[in-house]
């Protein structure tokens, strides 16, 4: 039970969309390849990333995750920390959105339930109830939670929604399953799915990708003479690209960076699961405030154990299947070597030239003339692609 609990925790991966390695895909171009462009095109205008880190001051007090993000783009959101639930005591909600256009990168809260074989429970729990902080729900596939609660639920706000394309992602479905340890009779099931949709907002005519996995696990308990399935059920990974119709493509390469820079903190994550693991042991019946996290997140060992960094680093592998199903869109990542921080960084391909500062920041450019130390009082350096 405590191993199917602590599998079931980790569903905290709306997050965890993180890739350490350039993409698979057999499409990118290699910089050897690309045809030399026309004297007539003129180079874009050079885009400058930050890593943006987000510290959860409402928990450990330290950093929780981090990624690269265009310099001038705004982050809103965070960590939520939910005191009912002890099996997911903290999720992630935040955007990563343009400030001159309506282009913007989201991560959703993973949305948690319940439900049960067992009519005698239902009757004490019913549909829309809460039991242990999961709502009571009865199951659905991924495609069936985008349309009636992902939606529902985050898009109700804007006019004329139309669903226009609707696919499963067996891929991401595989990845998120390679970390689940399944045990004691419990019976696992992972779908994963993403729709395509359009719809009015603020006057604008917006187009959205929005990607979905449901995660359900079984516990078989003995009722009434025979054997009944208690379900602990989640929506996670529930994240999105949008732009404004006919812009989502030009987009794609920042969307990729983010992406596939984005990494949750090893640190915090292993805090994260001790947590988790105290809860349910039943060491505290139930957390009143999130001072009380904060509290017992800092009794939690800094040593990172050996079955919590392998959890990390699988769930790092999701943004591979993230990255590499971004519909038609994906073109794939260049990977650099950092000569200041001495490690490799993807950053958005198509670009010739790419330089650092000792800041963790990073521009991009195709123009063979432009040299970022001109007027700026930091010392870029040039970094060479791999």
């Amino acid at each position: 039970m405590k191993s199917y609990l602590l599998s079931l925790a980790l569903v905290f991966v709306s997050m965890c969309i993180t890739c350490n390695s350039p993409s698979s895909s057999n499409d990118q171009v290699k910089p050897s390849d690309k045809p030399e462009k026309e004297t007539s095109e003129k180079p874009s205008i050079p885009v400058k990333f930050v890593r943006y880190s987000f510290i959860d001051r409402q928990g450990t007090g330290s950093e929780a995750f981090s990624f690269l993000m265009p310099v001038d783009w705004i982050f809103k959101g965070g960590i939520i920390w939910i005191t009912d639930n002890p099996v997911m005591p903290a999720t992630a909600a935040f955007t990563v959105k343009s400030p001159r256009g309506s282009e913007e990168f989201e991560v959703f809260p993973n949305q948690p339930f319940f439900w049960s074989t067992n009519q005698q429970l239902l009757d004490l729990v019913p549909i829309g109830s809460k039991y242990f902080g999961n709502e009571v729900k009865p199951i659905l596939n991924a495609s069936k939670a985008l349309h009636q609660i992902v939606l529902p639920r985050f898009r109700n706000t804007v006019g004329s929604l139309r669903v226009i394309k609707d696919e499963p992602v067996p891929a991401l479905a595989k990845a998120v399953g390679a970390n689940v340890n399944q045990q004691g009779g419990v019976i696992s099931e992972i779908d994963a799915s993403k729709v395509r949709i359009e719809y009015t907002l603020a006057g604008k005519f917006m187009e959205e990708e929005i990607y979905a996995v449901v995660e359900s696990y079984s516990i078989p308990v003995q009722a009434w003479g025979s054997v009944k399935y208690n379900t602990n059920w989640t929506v996670s990974n529930i994240f999105s690209y949008k732009a404004e119709k006919g812009k989502l493509e030009a987009s794609s390469k920042i969307f990729e960076t983010i992406t596939y820079s984005f990494q949750v903190n090893k640190y915090w994550y292993n805090k994260y699961v001790q947590l988790v693991e105290y809860l349910i042991k039943g060491q505290i019946q139930q957390i009143h405030n999130i001072g009380e996290f904060s509290r017992k997140l800092a009794q939690m060992s800094d040593e990172i154990r050996e079955d919590n960094l392998r959890s990390w680093e699988n769930r790092q592998a999701v943004g591979d299947r993230i990255a590499e199903d971004f519909s038609q869109y994906v073109r794939g990542v260049d990977e650099y070597y950092d000569p200041i921080e001495e490690k490799p960084v993807e950053l958005p391909s198509g670009y010739d030239n790419a330089w650092t500062n000792a800041n963790g920041e990073y521009i991009i450019s195709d123009d063979p003339n432009y040299n970022p130390n001109i007027g700026s009082n930091l010392n870029w350096e040039q970094m060479k692609r791999r």
